[in-house]
């Protein structure tokens, strides 16, 4: 048995079809028929119940095709760190970025990576924290950007990054605009502009309202900072951004508060897969993010 073998045996009991594996594999089904009745005979036990219209695998077949995914796994890992030794400068990293801040808080890192490794090609995807973590557990994102930490799930690595507290960004015509302060209740009679439903900061900050009892007059959803800002300065709301964004803002128009009375903060972390291979960019892509962080 190798893994070409083990290969095979995987590919019938994914389609639970002779034939259709056959077809996958682009050889014909006496071959393929002929490799698994190798492996059984080997092995001592029947792999599949062939007395039904489509395959079923036994129990040892089951057992056989776990840790052949783990065998199969462990060998993909091998060729890919090997060509990542043969050939370190190319790649690509799938990164997850938070619309509303990844570019403020990521763009340096971004730039230095570059300037390091110029033919690894970064491909930026902007959504919000929830679809970056969907991303990560579906191997469409190689590491990505969030903004709540730490993170509740085991299956993730995370390194946390900074933590920014939220101010609540007024125009400059707003009553609470003259306070050098202001409460999260002062926001009970105002009408909030708040981030959309797919970023964590959205629930953090209606839990914290409702914590504070009452639930806020929500009048519009984005995830774009800079609509943000304009909706604002259009008088239609209120909102809430991170202090590092709110100190770089040049429009006159908005005022930004700091908050008493709330613990919203933006906590920016990275994260990526647990247990899976991650090729050399990627590696080190994480390592300069430690660094700089």
């Amino acid at each position: 048995m190798d893994i070409r073998h083990l290969a095979y045996f995987s590919e019938v009991a994914k389609h639970l079809s002779f034939s259709k594996a056959a077809s996958a594999l682009h050889i014909s089904q006496p071959s393929i028929s002929k490799v698994i009745k190798s492996i059984e005979e080997e092995l001592g036990v029947p792999l599949f119940y062939r007395s039904t219209k489509q395959l079923e695998l036994t129990d040892a077949g089951k057992a056989v095709l776990a840790n052949a995914k783990h065998v199969l796994e462990s060998f993909d890992n091998l060729t890919s760190e090997l060509n990542d030794i043969m050939d370190i400068k190319k790649g690509e990293i799938r990164i997850g970025i938070p619309p509303i801040v990844g570019a403020a808080f990521y763009s340096k890192l971004i730039i230095q990576f570059k300037a390091l490794y110029p033919a690894i090609d970064i491909i930026l995807t902007e959504v919000g924290t929830k679809k970056i973590k969907q991303g990560i557990e579906d191997g469409s994102l190689d590491v990505g950007l969030i903004c709540s930490f730490p993170v509740q799930n085991d299956g993730l690595e995370a390194i946390k990054l900074l933590e920014d507290p939220l101010m609540l960004l007024v125009h400059r015509d707003c009553d609470l605009a003259a306070r050098q302060m202001v409460h999260i209740t002062d926001v009970k009679n105002e009408p909030l502009i708040l981030y959309r439903k797919d970023f964590s900061l959205h629930d953090r900050i209606l839990e914290e309202c409702r914590r504070n009892g009452f639930s806020p007059k929500v009048v519009c959803e984005s995830s774009q900072k800079d609509f943000l800002i304009e909706l604002v300065e259009a008088k239609l709301g209120v909102t809430f951004l991170p202090e590092k964004i709110c100190r770089e803002i040049s429009n006159q128009e908005v005022v930004a508060l700091p908050l008493q009375g709330a613990e919203i903060n933006l906590e920016l972390g990275l994260i990526w897969k647990k247990g899976r291979y991650l090729p050399y960019c990627v590696r080190r892509f994480i390592e300069l993010t430690k660094q700089m962080s």
